[in-house]
């Protein structure tokens, strides 16, 4: 496996929060080990194919080991841990080498099921795409102001979920579920170049999902899917520049004087 890491000059990752419950209280037991694993993870904090020891993280949150294996169990569902047939668990890899490979999977899915949620939505599906698109337009606000990306990140994943939903098509929704969980962490790396540009706002991160939505809204099942694919490109333009930026500057060149 490719673990190959790569780091971005220039970045802070900011530390993760306390993690509480709707009502403003801390989470306990397993859901507390489940989501601040879960945003170290997605943050980066925590290395890609680093080992998670059941024991240590016994020790770290002070509990019994089966409420970490709980949590282990349901970050394994979102891809985001891998628990190997010894039992043993670690972080899912980045496999940088096999990128394409995702993009064009990411592509073909999100064509699909976006032409199909401008075929099959139903009103109230629709309205649930709407509602999704304005969350993450706010927190892509609150993100140009924290520089905090992970809440644009959940709401971006509920926004393509809500496509998916309305698709008609469990199979397609299903797995582009799995290719969406996987590219969270991605998408953290994204936004983080994205970033760069200090003219960056809520209309240039949104336009995309706008155009997606005015297509589905109007029922244009080939205008979905350009939108849907255009989505896609820009996104893995945007990244594959980023990752050649940061491997290309990882490089050191030794000249060896000729005497």
């Amino acid at each position: 496996m490719n673990t190959r890491k790569i780091t971005v000059e220039g970045f802070t990752m900011p530390a993760s929060p306390t993690v509480l419950t709707s009502s403003g209280s801390k989470l306990t037991g397993s859901a507390r080990v489940y989501h601040t694993l879960r945003d170290e993870i997605l943050r980066v904090q925590v290395a890609p194919g680093m080992p998670l020891d059941e024991l240590g993280l016994s020790e770290r949150f002070g509990m019994s080991r089966s409420p970490i294996r709980e949590a282990l169990v349901r970050l394994s569902g979102e891809g985001l841990v891998v628990i190997l047939p010894n039992r043993s668990t670690m972080v899912a890899p980045m496999e940088f080498d096999k990128m394409p490979e995702f993009l064009d999977a990411l592509d073909l899915l999100q064509r699909v099921v976006t032409r199909l949620a401008a075929m099959n939505r139903s009103p109230a599906e629709l309205k649930k795409i709407v509602i999704a698109q304005k969350a993450y337009e706010a927190e892509a606000a609150n993100t140009l102001v924290s520089g905090d990306s992970i809440p644009m990140i959940e709401k971006n994943f509920e926004f393509h979920m809500a496509i998916a939903s309305a698709c008609g098509n469990a199979y397609f929704s299903d797995s582009y579920r799995r290719i969406l969980q996987e590219g969270r962490r991605l998408l953290f790396f994204h936004f983080k170049y994205q970033s760069l540009d200090p003219s960056l706002s809520v209309a240039e991160i949104a336009a995309d999902h706008t155009i997606m939505v005015d297509a589905i809204t109007n029922r244009d099942i080939d205008a979905a899917e350009h939108a849907a694919h255009q989505h896609a490109a820009q996104f893995r333009g945007r990244f594959m520049d980023f990752l050649n930026r940061n491997l290309s500057a990882a490089l050191s060149v030794h000249y060896k004087s000729q005497d």
